[in-house]
């Protein structure tokens, strides 16, 4: 099957050529039709599939014979909302991209940054609005932003969402939207918190589901590596020297634990760029600049960058710690091993995670390769210099044992 087969007008088509993209991923060929057939839609399916592209496309074909004319005011017809700023641009790029030979004008808006000239796009009017739960919901309080002609409302990473606390966000954006619309569910997985949403807010939805849910790319070498947890930053070190050549991501479960190691890093002489939520947006769209442009092979990273960011060619990623949920274990190797190339992954892991592995590995239904060749192994016993300090003071016991005895026998 080809892009021209999936109903997509000739802008959107031309647009898509200029890319090289020619065959749709499966997940476009199943959802961009329901799509253009205006169904309610759940989709799941893993990161890196092509599932922008599987809502973008279809949402300009939708919206290109019915746009508004310039000189009547464009009004927000599509309204996409992310959990992240960095998604939230990605998705805008996207729609920019595939909607450059059309007059449909799309726009972002998300926190960290001045909302004035966020309001001043919105002011000229905008068919299509990328937003975050709250700015989203700040413009409207003031006014700024009007919901009540949207015809498509999507959830992208719906899942995410719920983790970042944003579910009720999202009932209050979704009651501002007309009731007749059509609502497309984007997530990786499907907790019942979730589902519950689904049937609050959709009618009769279509679910299609790309890959199992707890699946793991076939691209990715996972090796998993038992450390002490002092010794992880020498083993980090190790593994960058030795192991991995080109980009890797190195992700942090805190954002203290990203600054620390992006100082013990570059301590050591790398070059890297680090993103977490206390960074400012400015800060965080540098970074990832940096680290496209390999300005910096090493990129730092909480699990806010874990779905959703785009960054072509990671060769290789770190899990300096191990997440407490599964499925983040997921999203976090799917930044590498994408489109067809082949990535590795490599999970640092010490005494208190271990019982992380096991939820990991039921998830994924596969052991994961235990790496016991490198030079910080965790040992269950004491250490060797243990041994020795503890055998020595043995012996001088002994010694002194033995002398006590030579003297009490030179009394009698």
């Amino acid at each position: 099957m080809q892009f021209k087969d999936l109903q997509l007008n000739k802008p959107i088509l031309r647009a898509i050529a200029e890319k090289n993209y020619s065959n749709p991923t499966e997940v476009q060929q199943k959802v961009i039709p329901k799509i253009i057939e205006r169904k309610d839609v759940i989709v799941t399916a893993q990161t890196g599939t092509g599932k922008t592209a599987s809502f973008a496309l279809p949402i300009l074909r939708l919206l290109f014979d019915k746009q508004d004319a310039p000189k009547k005011g464009k009004k927000i017809k599509a309204l996409i909302v992310t959990p992240t700023r960095e998604l939230a641009i990605q998705v805008f790029e996207n729609f920019k991209k595939y909607g450059k030979y059309t007059n449909l004008k799309a726009t972002a808006i998300f926190g960290g940054v001045s909302s004035v000239p966020q309001q001043e796009i919105l002011e000229k009017g905008v068919d299509i609005l990328i937003a975050t739960p709250g700015r989203l919901l700040d413009l409207h309080k003031q006014d700024i932003i009007r919901l009540d002609k949207v015809e498509q409302f999507v959830l992208d990473e719906a899942d995410l969402m719920l983790d970042m606390g944003f579910i009720n966000d999202i009932k209050k954006i979704e009651r501002l939207c007309p009731e007749e619309r059509q609502t497309l569910l984007f997530s990786a997985t499907m907790p019942e918190t979730i589902e519950e949403l689904a049937r609050t807010i959709m009618i009769d939805p279509v679910r299609i589901s790309v890959d199992k849910n707890s699946s793991t790319a076939d691209t990715v070498s996972q090796k998993l590596l038992y450390v002490p947890k002092k010794e992880k930053i020498s083993l980090c070190v190790h593994l960058l020297r030795n192991e991995i050549k080109g980009n890797v991501i190195i992700f942090r479960r805190t954002k203290f634990g990203a600054d620390k190691l992006e100082k013990s890093l570059a301590k050591k002489g790398y070059n890297t760029v680090c993103i977490h939520g206390d960074k400012s947006q400015s800060a965080r769209q540098k970074a990832l600049k940096d680290f496209k442009k390999g300005n910096s092979q090493i990129l730092i990273a909480t699990d806010v960058a874990a779905r959703g960011i785009d960054v072509p060619a990671v060769d290789a990623v770190i899990n300096f710690d191990l997440p407490n949920v599964a499925e983040t274990y997921v999203h976090r190797i799917g930044r590498t091993g994408r489109a067809g190339s082949l990535g590795n992954s490599f999970s640092l892991c010490c005494e208190d995670e271990k019982e992380y592995v096991n939820t990991i590995e039921e998830l994924i239904g596969t052991k994961i390769f235990v790496e016991s060749n490198h030079p910080f192994p965790l040992d269950p016993e004491l250490k060797p210099e243990v041994h020795k300090k503890k055998s020595k003071s043995k012996y001088r016991k002994s010694r002194k044992s033995e002398a006590s005895k030579k003297k009490k026998r030179r009394w009698y």
